[in-house]
């Protein structure tokens, strides 16, 4: 069984296409999608399509990112509304909107509310990694995380979490195009809608696949994106 993370799609549906295809999902396996999958790119409606469809094969386990948070929050709430469309919303919107139309809320289909509400989660572990969106008090347990820390908080200098296992996250997009590799800690948003690429992790075999909007492939192995911390 392959554990595969993957990084912030943020509306890329051709990267997803791609990169999907390259990694070619087995019985057994297991993909860990790291949350934000709209706003910003062109097509969030196709991106949950997509993982709605995957998440009924019970091969998906789908966290929460910030965007998600706040896309749910602006449903309900219309100051929060205001400032979703401005933070890329507008785009997620656009994508569900029949042609020439801005998109409303409505237009979001409930099959994607309820995979937002019910199906994607806050974290995730095995026994060697653990998966967040964005950070982790290294100190707390994993149900006791504060959600400044799960959706928001930067990936910076993050200390080894107290329960020895290797954190694997995204939110930090890294504008070179790779993941940011420290040893106990993984960063694999790797800037997909703003021309960098969509990355995939198989976490206990290394390899790594990455796609981008033109639909291109390239793999390497996390090893190569090590680096030392003062």
């Amino acid at each position: 069984m392959r554990i595969i993370a993957m990084g912030d799609i943020h509306g890329c549906s051709r990267a997803l296409d791609a990169l999907l295809e390259a990694i070619a999902l087995r019985e057994g396996d297991r993909l860990i999608a790291l949350g934000d999958y709209v706003d910003r790119g062109v097509d969030s409606k196709g991106v949950l399509d997509r993982l709605v469809a995957l998440s009924a094969t019970g091969q998906l386990v789908a966290l929460l990112g910030n965007h998600e948070t706040v896309m749910l929050a602006a449903r309900t709430d219309p100051a929060t509304a205001a400032c979703w469309r401005d933070w890329g919303g507008n785009a997620t919107l656009k994508s569900y909107a029949k042609s020439g139309e801005v998109g409303t809320f409505d237009d979001v289909p409930q099959n994607h509310w309820n995979f937002l509400e019910k199906q994607c989660v806050k974290w995730y572990e095995t026994d060697l990694h653990f998966f967040v969106h964005a950070n982790a008090d290294p100190k707390l347990p994993f149900d006791r995380q504060p959600p400044e820390q799960l959706f928001w908080e930067k990936f910076g200098h993050p200390q080894p979490h107290n329960s020895g296992k290797i954190m694997v996250c995204g939110h930090s997009s890294q504008k070179s195009g790779v993941p940011l590799n420290i040893g106990h800690a993984i960063c694999i948003d790797t800037y997909a809608w703003g021309g960098g690429w969509l990355t995939a992790l198989e976490v206990n075999s290394g390899r790594v696949w990455q796609a981008n909007n033109r639909g291109e492939v390239r793999e390497a192995a996390i090893d190569d994106f090590l680096v030392g911390i003062d």
